[in-house]
Protein backbone atom coordinates (compact mmCIF):
# COMPACT_ATOMS: atom_id res chain seq x y z
CA UNK A 1 0.00 0.00 0.00
CA UNK A 2 0.91 3.51 -0.78
CA UNK A 3 2.67 5.34 2.24
CA UNK A 4 5.28 7.92 3.44
CA UNK A 5 8.51 5.82 4.61
CA UNK A 6 11.12 8.02 6.06
CA UNK A 7 11.52 5.45 8.63
CA UNK A 8 10.06 2.29 6.97
CA UNK A 9 13.65 1.00 6.65
CA UNK A 10 13.17 -0.98 10.17
CA UNK A 11 16.45 -3.54 10.92
CA UNK A 12 15.79 -7.62 11.65
CA UNK A 13 17.31 -6.93 14.92
CA UNK A 14 15.17 -6.44 18.19
CA UNK A 15 15.16 -3.57 19.54
CA UNK A 16 16.32 -2.88 22.96
CA UNK A 17 14.00 -3.21 25.34
CA UNK A 18 11.60 -4.95 23.34
CA UNK A 19 12.80 -8.66 23.39
CA UNK A 20 9.58 -10.09 25.24
CA UNK A 21 7.55 -11.42 22.20
CA UNK A 22 10.10 -10.88 19.64
CA UNK A 23 11.21 -14.14 18.16
CA UNK A 24 14.29 -14.87 15.41
CA UNK A 25 14.87 -17.85 12.96
CA UNK A 26 15.65 -20.27 15.21
CA UNK A 27 18.81 -22.24 14.04
CA UNK A 28 16.76 -25.55 12.91
CA UNK A 29 14.39 -23.65 11.01
CA UNK A 30 17.11 -21.64 9.35
CA UNK A 31 18.96 -24.93 8.12
CA UNK A 32 15.79 -26.27 6.57
CA UNK A 33 15.07 -23.17 4.77
CA UNK A 34 18.38 -23.56 3.55
CA UNK A 35 18.38 -26.83 2.53
CA UNK A 36 15.01 -26.19 0.31
CA UNK A 37 16.39 -23.54 -1.43
CA UNK A 38 14.01 -20.95 -0.21
CA UNK A 39 15.62 -17.75 -0.05
CA UNK A 40 14.32 -15.15 2.69
CA UNK A 41 11.61 -12.65 1.99
CA UNK A 42 13.46 -9.26 0.09
CA UNK A 43 13.15 -5.96 1.21
CA UNK A 44 14.79 -5.98 4.71
CA UNK A 45 17.17 -3.01 4.76
CA UNK A 46 20.77 -2.96 6.61
CA UNK A 47 21.52 -0.25 9.66
CA UNK A 48 23.96 1.16 6.64
CA UNK A 49 21.37 1.71 4.45
CA UNK A 50 18.69 3.10 7.14
CA UNK A 51 21.68 5.43 8.19
CA UNK A 52 22.32 6.62 4.29
CA UNK A 53 18.24 7.52 4.71
CA UNK A 54 17.97 9.34 7.72
CA UNK A 55 21.23 11.23 7.12
CA UNK A 56 19.62 12.48 3.38
CA UNK A 57 16.14 13.80 5.20
CA UNK A 58 16.79 15.17 9.06
CA UNK A 59 19.60 16.48 11.11
CA UNK A 60 21.91 13.94 12.83
CA UNK A 61 21.28 16.06 16.26
CA UNK A 62 17.86 14.77 16.11
CA UNK A 63 18.14 12.11 18.31
CA UNK A 64 14.43 11.21 19.16
CA UNK A 65 14.79 9.58 15.59
CA UNK A 66 17.47 7.22 16.64
CA UNK A 67 15.14 4.31 16.37
CA UNK A 68 15.44 4.03 12.83
CA UNK A 69 18.45 1.80 13.12
CA UNK A 70 16.74 -0.74 15.37
CA UNK A 71 13.83 -2.80 14.65
CA UNK A 72 11.42 -5.23 15.59
CA UNK A 73 12.46 -8.84 14.55
CA UNK A 74 9.51 -11.27 14.25
CA UNK A 75 10.77 -15.11 13.22
CA UNK A 76 9.46 -18.91 12.88
CA UNK A 77 9.47 -21.51 15.44
CA UNK A 78 10.29 -25.38 15.12
CA UNK A 79 6.75 -25.69 17.25
CA UNK A 80 5.27 -22.81 15.35
CA UNK A 81 6.04 -24.76 12.07
CA UNK A 82 4.59 -28.34 13.41
CA UNK A 83 1.87 -27.14 14.39
CA UNK A 84 0.59 -25.35 11.36
CA UNK A 85 1.32 -28.46 9.78
CA UNK A 86 -0.24 -30.68 11.90
CA UNK A 87 -3.67 -28.95 10.75
CA UNK A 88 -2.64 -29.73 7.32
CA UNK A 89 -4.60 -32.36 5.15
CA UNK A 90 -1.97 -34.74 3.58
CA UNK A 91 0.48 -33.92 5.81
CA UNK A 92 1.60 -37.00 8.70
CA UNK A 93 1.16 -36.11 12.31
CA UNK A 94 4.29 -34.62 13.38
CA UNK A 95 6.51 -35.67 16.23
CA UNK A 96 6.22 -34.01 19.58
CA UNK A 97 9.42 -33.43 20.73
CA UNK A 98 13.33 -33.79 19.65
CA UNK A 99 15.02 -34.62 16.91
CA UNK A 100 12.26 -36.05 15.56
CA UNK A 101 10.34 -33.36 15.61
CA UNK A 102 13.14 -31.40 13.98
CA UNK A 103 13.96 -33.87 11.28
CA UNK A 104 9.93 -33.94 10.51
CA UNK A 105 8.87 -30.29 10.41
CA UNK A 106 12.14 -30.62 7.75
CA UNK A 107 10.79 -33.33 5.89
CA UNK A 108 7.59 -31.54 6.06
CA UNK A 109 8.57 -28.04 4.88
CA UNK A 110 10.46 -29.45 1.77
CA UNK A 111 7.38 -30.81 1.04
CA UNK A 112 5.29 -28.40 1.59
CA UNK A 113 7.37 -25.19 1.23
CA UNK A 114 4.52 -23.05 0.46
CA UNK A 115 3.57 -23.21 4.86
CA UNK A 116 7.01 -20.90 5.26
CA UNK A 117 5.00 -17.74 4.63
CA UNK A 118 1.61 -19.42 6.12
CA UNK A 119 3.42 -19.82 9.13
CA UNK A 120 5.21 -16.46 9.66
CA UNK A 121 2.31 -14.41 8.65
CA UNK A 122 0.28 -16.40 11.83
CA UNK A 123 2.96 -15.69 14.45
CA UNK A 124 3.32 -12.23 12.80
CA UNK A 125 -0.49 -12.02 14.14
CA UNK A 126 0.20 -13.84 17.53
CA UNK A 127 2.83 -11.41 18.35
CA UNK A 128 0.75 -8.00 16.87
CA UNK A 129 -2.06 -9.05 18.71
CA UNK A 130 0.14 -9.67 22.35
CA UNK A 131 1.85 -5.90 21.16
CA UNK A 132 -1.25 -4.54 20.96
CA UNK A 133 -2.80 -5.76 24.10
CA UNK A 134 0.43 -4.47 26.25
CA UNK A 135 0.29 -1.06 24.37
CA UNK A 136 -3.62 -0.99 24.18
CA UNK A 137 -3.74 2.13 27.07
CA UNK A 138 -0.88 4.25 25.64
CA UNK A 139 -1.68 3.68 22.02
CA UNK A 140 -5.62 4.58 22.31
CA UNK A 141 -5.47 7.63 24.91
CA UNK A 142 -5.16 10.65 22.81
CA UNK A 143 -3.25 13.70 23.96
CA UNK A 144 -5.43 16.50 25.13
CA UNK A 145 -8.08 17.39 22.28
CA UNK A 146 -5.66 15.23 19.26
CA UNK A 147 -9.23 13.14 18.99
CA UNK A 148 -12.37 13.47 17.05
CA UNK A 149 -15.60 11.41 17.20
CA UNK A 150 -17.55 9.52 19.78
CA UNK A 151 -15.75 10.11 23.22
CA UNK A 152 -16.43 6.58 24.57
CA UNK A 153 -16.81 5.31 21.50
CA UNK A 154 -16.84 0.86 21.42
CA UNK A 155 -14.26 1.21 18.27
CA UNK A 156 -10.99 3.18 18.66
CA UNK A 157 -9.21 4.00 15.20
CA UNK A 158 -5.71 5.41 15.76
CA UNK A 159 -4.07 7.31 12.95
CA UNK A 160 -0.04 7.44 13.01
CA UNK A 161 0.82 10.09 10.51
CA UNK A 162 2.93 13.03 9.31
CA UNK A 163 1.71 16.48 8.22
CA UNK A 164 4.00 15.78 5.20
CA UNK A 165 2.92 12.40 4.11
CA UNK A 166 1.03 12.91 1.02
CA UNK A 167 -0.43 9.95 1.19
CA UNK A 168 -1.70 10.58 4.97
CA UNK A 169 -3.47 13.61 3.07
CA UNK A 170 -4.99 11.21 0.77
CA UNK A 171 -6.55 9.12 3.68
CA UNK A 172 -8.41 12.82 5.30
CA UNK A 173 -11.43 11.81 3.40
CA UNK A 174 -11.44 8.20 4.08
CA UNK A 175 -11.71 8.53 7.90
CA UNK A 176 -14.23 11.75 7.78
CA UNK A 177 -16.47 9.23 5.75
CA UNK A 178 -16.15 6.97 8.53
CA UNK A 179 -17.23 9.51 11.07
CA UNK A 180 -19.98 10.73 9.31
CA UNK A 181 -21.48 7.27 8.70
CA UNK A 182 -20.58 5.65 12.07
CA UNK A 183 -21.54 7.42 15.31
CA UNK A 184 -20.03 5.10 17.54
CA UNK A 185 -16.41 5.31 16.24
CA UNK A 186 -13.99 7.67 17.86
CA UNK A 187 -10.98 8.83 16.40
CA UNK A 188 -7.38 9.27 17.93
CA UNK A 189 -4.38 11.05 16.15
CA UNK A 190 -0.57 10.61 17.20
CA UNK A 191 1.48 12.77 15.48
CA UNK A 192 4.36 10.91 14.26
CA UNK A 193 6.79 13.46 12.39
CA UNK A 194 9.56 11.29 10.71
CA UNK A 195 10.16 13.40 7.50
CA UNK A 196 11.77 15.93 9.08
CA UNK A 197 12.55 18.85 10.82
CA UNK A 198 9.60 20.85 9.15
CA UNK A 199 7.05 17.95 9.66
CA UNK A 200 8.20 18.09 13.72
CA UNK A 201 7.81 21.87 13.85
CA UNK A 202 4.10 21.28 12.63
CA UNK A 203 3.45 18.34 15.07
CA UNK A 204 4.43 20.54 17.90
CA UNK A 205 1.91 22.97 16.69
CA UNK A 206 -0.13 20.34 15.92
CA UNK A 207 -0.39 19.28 19.63
CA UNK A 208 -0.41 23.18 20.74
CA UNK A 209 -3.69 23.23 18.79
CA UNK A 210 -5.22 20.31 21.35
CA UNK A 211 -4.05 21.97 24.26
CA UNK A 212 -5.94 24.55 22.85
CA UNK A 213 -9.28 22.60 21.46
CA UNK A 214 -7.85 23.84 18.32
CA UNK A 215 -6.57 20.48 17.08
CA UNK A 216 -9.32 19.57 14.38
CA UNK A 217 -9.06 22.82 12.83
CA UNK A 218 -5.44 22.56 12.61
CA UNK A 219 -5.51 19.43 11.10
CA UNK A 220 -7.88 20.04 8.23
CA UNK A 221 -6.21 23.42 7.22
CA UNK A 222 -2.88 21.40 6.84
CA UNK A 223 -4.36 18.79 4.95
CA UNK A 224 -6.87 20.26 3.09
CA UNK A 225 -4.67 24.07 2.29
CA UNK A 226 -1.70 24.42 -0.11
CA UNK A 227 1.50 25.16 0.08
CA UNK A 228 5.14 23.50 1.06
CA UNK A 229 5.43 22.95 5.03
CA UNK A 230 7.33 26.37 6.11
CA UNK A 231 6.90 28.96 8.61
CA UNK A 232 5.00 31.14 6.39
CA UNK A 233 2.34 28.33 6.08
CA UNK A 234 2.69 27.97 9.87
CA UNK A 235 1.95 30.96 10.76
CA UNK A 236 -1.36 30.90 8.53
CA UNK A 237 -2.57 27.67 9.70
CA UNK A 238 -2.28 29.07 12.68
CA UNK A 239 -4.04 31.86 12.03
CA UNK A 240 -6.69 29.69 10.03
CA UNK A 241 -7.55 27.45 12.97
CA UNK A 242 -8.00 30.44 15.56
CA UNK A 243 -5.23 29.19 18.03
CA UNK A 244 -3.39 31.98 20.52
CA UNK A 245 0.10 32.67 18.97
CA UNK A 246 1.68 33.19 21.91
CA UNK A 247 0.91 29.82 23.04
CA UNK A 248 1.95 28.53 19.84
CA UNK A 249 5.08 30.03 20.06
CA UNK A 250 5.80 28.77 23.59
CA UNK A 251 4.77 25.55 22.64
CA UNK A 252 7.07 25.08 19.70
CA UNK A 253 10.08 24.22 22.64
CA UNK A 254 7.31 22.33 25.34
CA UNK A 255 8.55 19.68 27.24
CA UNK A 256 5.08 18.55 27.43
CA UNK A 257 5.25 18.12 23.92
CA UNK A 258 8.22 16.89 23.03
CA UNK A 259 7.78 13.96 24.82
CA UNK A 260 4.21 13.22 23.44
CA UNK A 261 6.22 13.24 20.17
CA UNK A 262 8.84 10.83 21.60
CA UNK A 263 5.97 8.69 22.84
CA UNK A 264 4.52 8.02 19.57
CA UNK A 265 8.09 7.66 18.04
CA UNK A 266 7.96 5.08 21.00
CA UNK A 267 5.20 3.44 20.20
CA UNK A 268 6.00 3.47 16.14
CA UNK A 269 8.79 1.30 16.78
CA UNK A 270 7.52 -0.96 19.36
CA UNK A 271 4.60 -1.75 17.11
CA UNK A 272 7.17 -2.08 13.94
CA UNK A 273 5.22 0.64 12.03
CA UNK A 274 6.41 0.72 8.32
CA UNK A 275 5.32 4.05 6.77
CA UNK A 276 2.65 6.75 7.48
CA UNK A 277 -0.66 6.92 7.48
CA UNK A 278 -0.10 3.92 9.85
CA UNK A 279 -3.56 2.73 12.01
CA UNK A 280 -4.25 0.85 14.78
CA UNK A 281 -7.89 -0.37 14.67
CA UNK A 282 -9.03 -3.48 17.20
CA UNK A 283 -5.85 -6.19 16.86
CA UNK A 284 -4.89 -4.82 13.66
CA UNK A 285 -2.21 -2.58 12.58
CA UNK A 286 -2.48 -1.53 9.20
CA UNK A 287 0.11 0.35 7.00
CA UNK A 288 -0.30 2.74 4.19
CA UNK A 289 -3.52 4.49 2.08
CA UNK A 290 -5.82 1.39 3.11
CA UNK A 291 -8.71 2.92 1.44
CA UNK A 292 -11.97 3.72 2.69
CA UNK A 293 -13.24 -0.12 2.17
CA UNK A 294 -10.49 -1.58 3.96
CA UNK A 295 -10.58 0.86 7.13
CA UNK A 296 -14.58 -0.07 7.26
CA UNK A 297 -13.67 -3.60 7.20
CA UNK A 298 -11.22 -3.44 10.19
CA UNK A 299 -13.78 -1.14 12.31
CA UNK A 300 -16.40 -3.90 12.00
CA UNK A 301 -14.14 -6.74 12.32
CA UNK A 302 -13.04 -4.88 15.67
CA UNK A 303 -16.70 -4.17 16.57
CA UNK A 304 -17.82 -8.05 15.91
CA UNK A 305 -14.69 -9.07 18.27
CA UNK A 306 -15.70 -6.32 21.07
CA UNK A 307 -19.29 -7.59 20.72
CA UNK A 308 -18.13 -11.69 21.48
CA UNK A 309 -15.57 -10.29 24.13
Amino acid sequence: MDSCAGYRAIAAQPAAGHEEGQSTLTEGVESVVQEAGVEAPAGAETPSAMARIRAALIPPTAAHWGWWAAGLGMGLTIASVAVLLAGRAGVAPVPTGGKALELAVKDAILANPEVIPEAINRLQQREVEKLLASNREAIETPFAGAWTGAKDGDVVLVEFFDYNCPYCRQSVADVERLLAEDPKLKVVWRDMPVLGPDSEHFARASLSAAEQGRYRGFYNSVFKGQGALNQERLIRTVRAAGMNEAKVATDLNSKAIEAEIQKNLDLGRALGLTGTPSYVIGNRIISGAAGYEELKKAVEDARKANDAA
